[in-house]
């Protein structure tokens, strides 16, 4: 059967005392296997006792961890803080790192993404496999800023646009957007990355919901009215919804590339929706 291939950090966020399993290629590595889909998740972890919390976290959850991803010193952290309005910044201890190709199904859908895409040294091993697996697999991608592990910013900036080129699906926060072209509106940046190689091209508008582009045109959805707790895992489960979405409309897989790109309106609009009924209930409670 199809599986996909999730490949990037997990860690321990810690909010106000308290830890939790986290990080976003995870966090989507999860939702997907909630969802019912087959997921093998590549990461770098510690074999400590927070290493297997996220090891026994990602197996009850329905998804696959690769051999090999419990290699690391120790497992990361994230301290987050939470605002008032509940976003969170966060301060990181971790490390990166990959090696060699890994020993699964040759995957329908590969996502990456957030410290993984610009962290060395495993980022260049991430976009080494994305490059790989490109020509059987439908490429998703979340840039996921996190601006406080970022030491070279314009460094950085190419990184997440040479990735953007390979993908077929990109999410991105308004927030991301600005930080990663502080010189143009986010929407002037959606088009941009659009004309570069995706099919679509979300944005996350927080409260005023989220618009999607592909070549059909734009497609536009409300937030769900929810009692904000905190916005961790907002993001990633907002990808979840929209891969999900897709993968229930057949537009995966290399063989299917063409038939994502003339995705009709409607069919983007639906996809839209999940996402957004995905995040609204991440939103609802504490943590990831």
């Amino acid at each position: 059967m199809s599986r996909g291939l999730v490949i990037g950090e997990s860690l321990i966020d810690i909010i106000d005392g308290d830890e939790y399993v986290g990080g976003s290629p995870l966090n989507v590595a999860v939702g997907l296997a909630r969802l019912g889909r087959l997921v093998d998740f590549l990461t770098h972890i510690g074999d400590d006792e927070r290493g297997h919390r996220i090891e026994d976290y990602v197996k009850s959850s329905g998804a696959q961890l690769v051999p090999g991803s419990a290699t690391a010193g120790r497992t990361p952290t994230a301290a987050a803080a939470i605002g008032d309005e509940g976003s969170a910044t966060y301060a990181f201890d971790m490390e990166w790192r990959l090696s060699g190709t890994p020993e699964v199904a040759p995957p329908l859908l590969v996502h990456t993404g957030s410290i993984a895409a610009v962290h060395e040294p495993g980022c260049l091993a991430v976009a080494a496999l994305i490059d790989t697996y490109r020509v059987s697999a439908t490429i998703t991608f979340d840039p996921n800023v996190r601006p406080a592990l970022i030491a070279d910013r314009d460094l950085a900036r190419a990184r997440i646009e040479r990735l953007v080129e390979r993908s077929d699906v990109v999410k991105a926060s308004e927030e991301d957007l600005r930080w990663i072209d502080p010189d143009h509106e986010p929407g002037w940046t959606a088009r941009a990355w659009l004309a570069s190689g995706p099919s679509i091209v979300a944005v996350t508008m927080g409260a005023r919901g989220a618009l999607a582009l592909c070549p059909a045109g734009a497609a536009r959805v409300p937030a769900r009215p929810v009692r904000v707790v905190d916005t961790v895992g907002a993001g990633d489960a907002f990808m979840v919804g929209l891969i999900d979405a897709l993968w229930e409309q057949g537009l995966l897989g290399a063989h299917r590339r063409s038939a994502l790109s003339h995705i009709p309106l409607d069919g983007l609009t639906a996809a839209l929706e999940s996402a957004a009924s995905s995040s609204a209930l991440a939103i609802g409670r504490t943590g990831a």
